[in-house]
């Protein structure tokens, strides 16, 4: 997980100017607004005026807050960003709007544990993808319908905006081992930004899933974990502003609005929204689709416009849901144990080799997985189903490694009270 990171807002307003003059440039970044620079800085060494300041919404799993750089750092690196692009060749591919959606949200059959058949919770296949140029993480991600997290962590070593120019073919992965272990209605895991949704069949009917990426609360506005139920379905939804969000879109981007009408492009809940039991939060599209993958939000859950829609019509009012925390996953396919981890965005579960091996207890798999596969997999965290199998002799997974653990950890805190 790298220590340092640039504002993606500033990067991407250079994107989305370049795009605008139709120089094929990632279509799927747009509507941005450049970063607040850090305080303190003169106001003429400020962002210039042309670009209205927002609040840096972090990257995630990031291991420190947010860096305060000077504005030579940051100068420098939109020239480097900037000179990137200009050298990028005139063939190079430009991602546009149609590009995305074009198929249907993945669906998998499965076998929850205890039933009659094998246990199958492990779905869908990695795959990989030959970068050409003009490829984004941003546009392959929502190309494959992956968050940014998950097609980043998937791919560490390779260049996000210029992958074409790594050598490397670029990892998509598009296999996923089920949250444990509510195998109904919707799940959202927040450490992997993705929601699961297990459509009603019928008695004998193979069951299913269903499963998109998400955006999530930042860390200043936590999406929190609890049981709810599904409320109220909306088309093109108003957005009336809670007292909170208006005071701080005053002080950061001078807008007083008390509502957006449904359907304004600048409506940040998209043209459909679920609301839910669980105090003011909801499901929704986003007018910025660069943020699936990210901690973006007030505490709602973003979804891609072309997922949102498909998802929408699927899910009854009264379906109940989950938002879970799970940083490990462990699952079966084919008779091998399957581990996945994520980072941990919130710094909630710092001992990821207890809570793994309390997972593999519980479901009674402790004793088939091989301890040095299981270490590396929480070590490198590439949010990416691994084989941890061992052979049938293997001794029990020790109360500790065998070698020390580094978990990855965030910072931040305050306590949520309106969302978006």
């Amino acid at each position: 997980m790298p220590q340092a990171y640039f504002h993606y807002q500033q990067i991407m307003s250079i994107f989305t100017k370049h795009h605008q003059h139709n120089t094929g440039l990632p279509s799927s970044v747009q509507n941005v607004e450049i970063a607040r620079p850090a305080e303190g800085l003169p106001q003429d060494a400020r962002t210039p005026t042309a670009f209205r300041p927002a609040r840096l919404a972090p990257r995630f799993g990031a291991a420190n807050p947010p860096l305060q750089h000077s504005a030579a750092k940051a100068l420098i690196a939109l020239l480097l960003v900037a000179g990137s692009l200009a050298a990028s060749p005139a063939t190079a591919r430009d991602w546009v709007e149609p590009d995305f959606g074009q198929t249907p949200l993945p669906r998998f059959n499965f076998v929850p544990p205890g039933s009659s058949a094998p246990t199958q919770t492990v779905v869908g296949e990695t795959k990989t993808h030959h970068p050409t140029a003009g490829d984004t993480f941003f546009d392959l991600a929502r190309f494959y319908d992956l968050g940014h997290n998950e097609i980043e962590a998937a791919n560490p070593g390779i260049d996000e905006w210029i992958p074409d120019q790594s050598g490397k073919e670029v990892a998509i992965p598009t296999a996923w081992v089920l949250p444990c272990c509510t195998y109904e209605g919707l799940v959202i895991n927040i450490p992997e930004m993705r929601i699961y949704y297990y459509p009603r069949t019928a008695k004998g009917e193979p069951r299913q899933v269903i499963t998109a990426p998400v955006g999530l609360g930042r860390l200043d506005w936590r999406t929190p974990t609890g049981r709810w139920r599904v409320t109220e379905k909306t088309k093109d939804p108003t957005w009336v502003l809670p007292e909170s969000i208006r005071k701080e879109r005053i002080a950061e981007k001078g807008f007083s609005e008390t509502s957006i009408p449904g359907g304004h492009p600048d409506n940040p809940l998209g043209h459909y929204r679920m609301r839910i039991s669980l105090d003011i939060y909801g499901i929704h599209g986003t007018h910025r689709p660069w943020g699936v993958g990210m901690l973006v939000s007030h505490g709602c859950v973003r979804l891609y416009p072309e997922d949102i829609e498909k998802l929408y019509p699927l899910v009854p009012l009264g379906t109940g849901g989950e938002f879970v925390y799970q940083t490990v996953k462990v699952g079966e396919r084919n008779g091998r144990v399957w581990l996945e981890a994520h980072p941990d965005l919130y710094g909630t579960q710092p001992a990821a080799w207890r809570e793994t091996r309390q997972l593999l207890e519980k479901q009674g798999l402790l004793k088939r997985v091989e301890e040095e596969r299981v270490f590396r997999v929480l070590q490198e965290r590439r949010g990416i189903p691994v084989d941890v199998t061992g052979i049938a002799s293997a001794s029990v997974l020790s109360d500790t490694p065998a070698m020390p653990e580094t978990v990855p950890s965030t910072v931040g805190g305050g306590k949520p009270t309106s969302r978006q």
